[in-house]
């Protein structure tokens, strides 16, 4: 391990990774073992990798169990890469019809109700709505703009608090196909970490504790806490989880094989990996979907603001004609 170590110390460059790693040979060198030397610093290693490296040097395989650690890893980040993708193109649409309405709305629409009004012609009713938007948010912006901030972060401090982070995590399981793309996600990675936790050697009950962390929705987190303490009385997994309410009746079964059979941990990885395919298969047609209505309704926007400022030309046209 010192090997490793100085091995890793001569290849890093000057930052914080390397002083950690400074502080966790002298503490190897001292006696201490890999793990514990790591324990001290939670900030940089999670504690899923640290219970790993405990439980490799406790059964003799610490190559091993790093092994399936480092595959659990690319697997998690692989479907990490994949969200990410999916919302990426969505946000910067979303962001650009922001910024183009602003400009129509705040110059463009302007520079045309002074035309109009010097004009002194009748104005069709779209065109009148579409200038009483424009004033409105204009005269408007000195009260609604400071308003709009307070909102905002008093909605940040709220979804903060603990009452109101469970309330948005509960709300997030019922938005329409967002909902059961958020809970296959969710139930995906905490079977996979299950698993490699279980592989490694770490006892159920811990591995149940560590992985609900995965689950990143404090509404599941609350009902495998209460499924854990099942769990420890005496209960079957599969029926703890099942009483959750929130696992999805092929994966109970599957589990419920898995702890019958003695290949909970191949069972496991099983479920993890036909949830994965089935975000990826919704995040492939959100992506599918998405993307043509933002772009409608990004020309919709823009194309109806700038149709209204027109018509009254083209009626004046007509008029000279």
């Amino acid at each position: 391990i010192l090997q490793v170590l100085d091995t890793l110390v001569d290849r890093m460059e000057p930052g914080r990774m390397l002083e950690t790693l400074l502080e966790v040979r002298a503490d190897v060198k001292g006696g201490s073992s890999l793990s514990e030397a790591f324990e001290r610093f939670p900030g940089v290693f999670p504690q899923l990798y640290i219970a790993s490296i405990r439980a490799g040097e406790q059964s003799g395989d610490l190559p091993i169990t790093l092994g399936r650690f480092i595959e659990f890893q690319k697997r998690i980040e692989a479907i990490r890469a994949k969200v990410r993708s999916a919302t990426f193109y969505p946000a910067i649409l979303a962001a650009a019809v922001a910024v183009v309405m602003a400009f129509l709305l705040f110059y463009v629409v302007p520079s045309f109700t002074q035309v109009y009004a010097d004009a002194n012609v009748q104005l069709p009713l779209l065109t009148r709505m579409v200038i009483a938007t424009a004033n409105g948010m204009i005269s408007g912006l000195p009260f609604w703009m400071p308003a709009l901030v307070v909102a905002l972060v008093a909605l940040r401090f709220y979804v903060r608090s603990p009452s109101g982070a469970f309330l948005v995590d509960r709300y997030k399981l019922r938005l329409p196909y967002f909902g059961p793309l958020l809970s296959e996600y969710a139930l995906s990675t905490f079977c996979r970490t299950f698993a490699t936790t279980l592989a490694s050697g770490i006892p159920i009950v811990q591995a149940m504790q560590m992985s609900r962390g995965t689950l990143n929705n404090r509404l599941l987190e609350k009902q495998l806490s209460a499924a854990v303490k099942r769990v420890q009385e005496g209960a079957r997994i599969s029926e703890s989880l099942e009483q959750t309410g929130s696992f999805p009746v092929i994966a109970l079964r599957m589990i419920g094989v898995g702890e019958t059979s003695g290949s909970l941990t191949d069972m496991l990885m099983d479920v993890a990996e036909y949830y994965e395919g089935e975000v990826e298969r919704r995040l492939d047609r959100l992506t599918t979907i998405i993307e043509p209505l933002m772009m409608l309704t990004m020309g919709l926007l823009i194309g109806g603001i700038v149709v209204a400022m027109y018509i009254p030309i083209f009626q004046l046209a007509g008029t000279v004609r």
